[in-house]
């Protein structure tokens, strides 16, 4: 079974503002780039959504999968924090709501079907998956701005 390497992505343009999300997915020789946006939301729903939007890429169950993101709150919620908040009925250790719980609960639900492992690189430090990302996010921006906020994939030549 081969591995799957996903590199995601969140912007935002403005915090709220129009957003975009990206992702590179490969495996093997085989690559595939994703991205899409919104037109109000967060940074951090957009990081979110691309690492949501990415496993949603993955056909079968079961499938090992390594997701970079240069986002300490995916990396961390999903990994570490997640677990006390479901624990706590989507509360914070603080009793107050978890924001982006919708989010946080599909992501829980479409990585639970993986076997993933979550590694955090550190965002415009050059890394080539993390500045590709970078771009599709902020090509989601635009796409947004232009009215079409779809998922758009494409398979680079």
């Amino acid at each position: 079974m081969k591995e799957i390497s996903i590199y995601t992505d969140g912007a935002c343009s403005g915090n709220p503002g129009p957003g975009g999300w990206g992702a590179v997915l490969k495996s093997g020789s085989h690559e595939k780039e994703i991205w899409g946006g919104e037109l109000a939301t967060t940074n951090n729903r957009m990081e979110i959504l691309a690492v949501i939007r990415a496993l949603e890429q993955i056909k079968h169950k079961g499938m090992p999968v390594k997701v970079y993101t240069d986002s300490q709150y995916v990396q961390k919620g999903i990994s570490e924090w997640i677990h006390g908040w479901k624990a706590r009925g989507w509360m914070t250790s603080g009793k107050t709501p978890v924001k982006n719980a919708d989010l946080w609960r599909a992501l829980d639900e479409i990585a639970a079907c993986h076997s993933v492992e979550w590694h955090w690189v550190k965002g415009h430090a050059g890394h080539p998956g993390n500045e590709r990302a970078d771009a599709l996010a902020r090509r989601g921006i635009e796409a947004v701005r232009l009215g079409r906020s779809e998922t758009h994939i494409e398979k680079p030549q």
